[in-house]
C-alpha cells in the first residue's frame, strides 16, 4: 500500500533543500533522504555524496555501527536487500543466513524502523488448487515476499558505501564515485517506483484502494498493480532512464497483463524523461503518462511546519 512515511520524507526534503526541478528532486532524495542534512542542490549530487558521506564517513559509520548493533548478519541482511531483488529468501542466501539467524535479523530491523514488509499478493498452486495433484515443484513453491527500506540513505549506504568501506577510510573515493556513476539510474530507480506508486494513488480518489503494491510471482513481475473498491484495475510501469519511453514498453505491459488474465482499467507509465510522440498521442482514458515533473503534484496542500509535525509525530 502507499507508503505514507515516504511521501512524508520526499516533501520534507523539498521544503529543506528546494532543488530547482522535480528530476533532481528524486535523484537527490534517492540518495540523501533520511541523512538529516541539509543539502545545497546547486552542487553535483557526486559533490555532496564526497562532501557529507565520504568525508564524514567515520561518523556515518558509527550511526550504521549504532542501528544494526554491529551484528554481522543485521549488516549482512542489509547488504544483500539493497543490492538484490527485495526478496526475502532470495537475500538470506545471498547473505548466507538461514531462515533461523536471517528471520531474527529481518524481525529486529523491522522493529527499528529501518525495513518495512511489501507482501506478496500471488496465491501459490497448492492454495489455489487445494485438491489437485500438483507438479512437485508447485507443491513445493514458497511465496516469498519482498522488502523495503525504510529511508533511502540507509539503502544507499549498503548498496554503495559497504563494499568501498576500506578504501573510503582510507581517503580513496575514485572507485565509490566511478561506482556511483555507473549504477545512479538503477540505484534511483527503486524509489522512482515507490514514488511513482503514491502518486497513482494520490490521483485516484474515486473510490477507496483496496490492494496496491508491485505483483510478482514464477513468471511475471509488474512495478505497480492497484485495485480499487470498485474493481477498477491500474497497472503500471517505471522507467529511470535517460532517454524517452517509446510504444515498445506499452506493448510488454500488455502482454504481462495476457499472461496474468487481467484487464486493466487503465495503463500507467512513469518515465524520467517523456514519451515519444507516437505514445503521447495514445494518452487518454486508457494510457496515462507521467513524467519527472508531474510528481511537484505531490507537493501540494503541504507546507514545510506541517511535514515537520507529521515527521515528528
Amino acid at each position: 500500500m502507499t507508503n505514507g512515511k515516504l511521501l512524508n520524507q520526499f516533501r520534507s526534503f523539498y521544503f529543506e533543500n528546494y532543488p530547482d526541478d522535480m528530476e533532481l528532486q528524486i535523484e537527490y532524495f534517492s540518495v540523501f533522504g533520511g541523512l538529516g542534512r541539509a543539502i545545497d542542490t546547486s552542487k553535483s549530487i557526486a559533490c555532496l555524496i564526497e562532501e557529507l558521506i565520504l568525508k564524514n564517513f567515520d561518523a556515518l559509520h558509527e550511526q550504521i555501527e549504532q542501528l544494526t548493533l554491529g551484528v554481522k548478519a543485521n549488516k549482512r541482511l542489509l547488504r544483500a536487500l539493497a543490492i538484490g531483488d527485495r526478496r526475502i529468501f532470495s537475500a538470506f542466501n545471498r547473505a548466507g543466513l538461514n531462515n533461523g539467524n536471517g528471520g531474527a535479523a529481518l524481525n529486529y530491523l523491522q522493529e527499528k524502523g529501518v525495513l518495512q514488509i511489501e507482501y506478496s499478493r500471488e496465491e501459490t498452486p497448492k492454495a489455489k488448487y487445494p485438491h489437485a495433484k500438483l507438479k512437485r515443484e508447485d507443491a513445493r513453491r514458497r511465496v516469498s515476499h519482498k522488502v523495503l527500506f525504510s529511508q533511502p540513505f540507509v539503502r544507499f549506504w549498503f548498496y554503495f558505501i559497504v563494499p568501498h568501506a576500506k578504501e573510503i577510510q582510507e581517503g580513496n573515493f575514485e572507485n565509490i564515485l566511478k561506482d556511483f556513476e555507473i549504477k545512479q539510474n538503477s540505484y534511483t530507480s527503486l524509489v522512482f517506483e515507490e514514488l511513482s506508486e503514491i502518486l497513482l494513488n494520490y490521483n485516484l480518489r474515486e473510490a477507496p484502494i483496496v490492494s496496491s503494491g508491485s505483483y510478482w510471482d514464477a513468471k511475471v513481475e509488474i512495478d505497480i498493480l492497484t485495485i480499487t473498491h470498485n474493481g477498477k484495475i491500474y497497472v503500471a510501469e517505471c522507467k529511470w532512464t535517460n532517454h524517452k519511453i517509446n510504444k515498445k514498453e506499452l506493448h510488454k505491459l500488455l502482454e504481462k497483463c495476457e499472461k496474468l488474465d487481467i484487464h486493466p482499467t487503465q495503463i500507467v507509465l512513469f518515465s524520467k524523461r517523456g514519451f515519444s510522440k507516437e505514445l503521447m498521442n495514445h494518452q487518454g482514458k486508457e494510457l496515462a503518462l507521467y513524467s519527472a515533473e508531474d510528481f511537484s503534484t505531490l507537493l501540494k496542500n503541504s507546507s514545510k511546519e506541517e511535514l515537520q509535525e507529521r515527521l515528528i509525530s
